[in-house]
């Protein structure tokens, strides 16, 4: 939900993951106004893509389309084989780099260059131009956004909209991605946005690195080394202690996703029956988990998992 991003937010009046919908749909005619034909909409496309590689027409084409790429399905497709279009999206992004340190970055830059990411996301999320997307080590390109520790607004928007692209990869559970991504150093950059990003930024983050718990290479990658299992760990303990006093189910939810899915793991599972928060043993989250039956039975099963495993022991 939270990594399927609307278009870019818009600062200051405009709230993340909201967007005011295109009026007008290629596919579905019940929500298209009788004036507009698909044969119409497709033009507009194009000429939009086209207008992306005009440095003077970039921005507003820019902002039109993150608008429109949740209504017209074959955009990722149409972006990715125009000539020069993903060149114009990665120069939007390298000409932020300047503006990371010192933190400079305007809301104007940031919401510039989030409706590019959006775009990406786009391409990301398609299955045509999802593994060319991969192969052309584009994500590599978001890393610096990820690494920034500047708290305003339009820092926490660019963290924020380049993890949505990161999610929008890992949602489809191709074991390619997660290759890929073990290959890089996402799980540190991950955990460190847990530990130091906005309540948002650290759901998304989490559910990052549960889908690349879910993973078997990426569960195996985990807990090869105490350095790395302890690395997670560590950080989602910290997590949970920050929200007993500000509570949050979705992400509690992951938290206990991940906690769940490394018990799977003989090693980690052990490791488990010490480091485990006692406010997870215990009732604290009681109140916050009552409409929550998902994550209620996840976190009995973990609790059955290290317990069963001190029985073995004894």
């Amino acid at each position: 939900f939270f990594f399927c991003l609307r278009a870019a937010p818009q600062q200051p009046d405009a709230r993340v993951g909201e967007q005011t919908p295109s009026t007008e749909c290629m596919l579905d005619p019940a929500q298209r106004p009788d004036h507009t034909r698909p044969e119409d909409e497709a033009e507009k496309i194009f000429h939009l893509v086209l207008e992306l590689t005009n440095p003077e027409q970039r921005e507003a084409a820019l902002l039109e389309l993150s608008k429109r790429r949740e209504t017209f399905i074959d955009l990722a497709p149409i972006l990715w084989h125009s000539f020069g279009t993903i060149s114009a999206l990665l120069q939007e992004i390298v000409a932020i780099y300047p503006l990371l340190s010192p933190p400079s970055l305007t809301a104007q830059a940031s919401n510039r260059v989030c409706n590019a990411l959006a775009l990406l996301q786009c391409v990301a999320s398609h299955p045509e131009t999802r593994t060319l997307f991969l192969n052309a080590h584009i994500p590599l390109f978001l890393y610096p956004f990820l690494n920034t520790i500047s708290k305003t607004r339009p820092f926490e928007y660019l963290r924020l909209t380049s993890l949505g692209v990161i999610g929008a990869l890992v949602k489809v559970d191709d074991p390619d991605v997660i290759n890929f991504l073990l290959s890089t150093e996402i799980i540190p950059l991950c955990l460190r946005i847990m530990e130091t990003g906005s309540e948002l930024s650290k759901t998304v983050a989490t559910f990052i690195v549960q889908k690349i718990l879910l993973d078997e290479t990426g569960l195996a990658y985990i807990c090869a080394t105490a350095e790395r299992f302890y690395a997670v760990s560590t950080v989602l303990g910290n997590l949970v202690g920050s929200l007993v006093d500000q509570p949050s189910a979705r992400l509690l939810k992951h938290i206990v996703r991940c906690y769940l899915r490394l018990s799977d793991n003989p090693r980690a599972r052990e490791a488990l029956r010490q480091c485990l928060p006692d406010v997870l043993r215990d009732a604290t989250f009681s109140a916050c988990l009552k409409d929550d039956v998902t994550t209620k039975r996840w976190l009995t099963q973990l609790l059955f998992n290290i317990t069963e495993s001190t029985q073995h022991v004894q």
